[in-house]
């Protein structure tokens, strides 16, 4: 059993957009030391270094002989995930915590999966939206029943991503990277339908790329049918314009209905419910407070409840298997883009594009 007062020596890779603010939080937590940064462009390492502590690496091996990290925190491009997270796990890493999506393909987060039991490493993924308020009190009345049967589960995600963005680093919108809208930057509003809605039963989806030029789409539509019958909505796309709109989640029930919307679901809109409490006259009130970018205020709580784990030694919340229940979705997704057809779950991967490189075009 670790001591509760022990202070975890935390490394981070991948020094991008999300990696600063993994490395913000592990370098002022009391509860971590940040001791090493890696990326494969040095100066990105040393920057996010010389702000928040730490030795800067160009290589991940290198630094786990030489730091010898408690935690590794895996912030690099998503096509990345799998062969850095089997890599710290037989290293010794104890504990590994990755961004989303955990991996592009199904087969590599059963080797996620796989290679961590083996070794015996806490796989954390990273699911930050499930610790907002809105959605701790949305989960509660779900618990507690006060909707009765579900009827529609709504994702809204109405972002603006521009040409400049994806430019910014060659890997985004690849499909062997990346993906597009439904891979990245839905990633956790499709977690949000599972963690409220339940296990899917089949999808029906479609994209389209407007505004940019990438491989995947900027795009999409799709329609879901879970296993308890309700149905199911998702609408994302980064070519809102011309700014941030919306993250949202809607859920209807026969009693009552709630919206939590904002930029990164973080504000309650509508509280709803046929036989209505006396707190719920305060839930509006105490519950709209809209984040200032989309990442919302979720990753301290999830660092807080990750250190918890460790300091009990006990399980991650949201660990590999959770992690893939999404993945699987989204596989599912773009199976059905490339099919035209309904996909129903589980899914083999046959005509997805994700984790895969682009074909190039034919010569003339």
């Amino acid at each position: 059993m670790t001591s509760l007062s022990q202070t975890w020596k935390a490394a981070l890779i991948g020094c991008g957009r999300i990696g600063q603010r993994h490395a913000a939080i592990l370098g002022a937590s009391p509860r971590s030391e940040l001791v090493a940064t890696v990326d494969v462009r040095p100066d990105k390492a040393g920057d996010l270094a010389g702000r928040h502590g730490g030795r800067p690496y160009a290589d991940l091996e290198r630094m786990l002989r030489a730091e010898s990290p408690d935690l590794l925190a895996v912030c690099s491009p998503s096509g990345d995930h799998c062969q850095q997270v089997l890599t710290a796990s037989r290293a010794g890493v104890a504990n590994v915590l990755v961004e989303k999506p955990m991996a592009l393909t199904l087969p590599d987060a059963d080797a996620m999966i796989a290679e961590c039991d083996r070794n015996g490493t806490r796989l954390f993924v990273v699911k930050q939206n499930r610790y907002n308020l809105p959605i701790l009190r949305l989960k509660s009345a779900l618990d507690e029943g006060r909707f009765g049967r579900l009827v529609l589960g709504t994702v809204r995600v109405r972002w603006c991503r521009r040409q400049e963005y994806y430019d910014q680093a060659p890997w985004r919108g690849t499909w062997a990277m990346d993906g597009g809208v439904f891979s990245n930057q839905a990633s956790h509003h499709i977690d949000m339908l599972l963690h409220t809605m339940g296990d899917v039963q089949s999808v029906k989806a479609m994209s389209a790329t407007r505004l940019v030029q990438i491989e995947a789409e900027d795009t999409g539509i799709a329609v879901l049918r879970f296993s308890s019958g309700a149905l199911g909505v998702i609408e994302a796309t980064t070519a809102a314009r011309p700014k941030d709109l919306e993250g949202s989640i809607s859920i209807l029930g026969e009693k009552g209905a709630v919206v939590v919307g904002g930029f990164a679901m973080n504000e309650m809109s509508l509280w709803s419910f046929e036989n209505p409490t006396e707190e719920d006259a305060r839930v509006l009130e105490t519950s709209r407070t809209n984040p200032p970018d989309v990442y919302g205020f979720g990753h301290h709580a999830y660092y807080e409840a990750a250190f918890d784990a460790m300091d009990a030694d006990g399980k991650p919340a949201v660990d590999g298997r959770e992690g893939r229940r999404s993945l699987e979705v989204i596989t599912a997704l773009y199976e059905s883009i490339e099919s035209g057809r309904d996909v129903s779950l589980p899914v083999v991967a046959r005509r997805s594009r994700l984790g895969r490189a682009a074909v190039p075009a034919p010569s003339a």
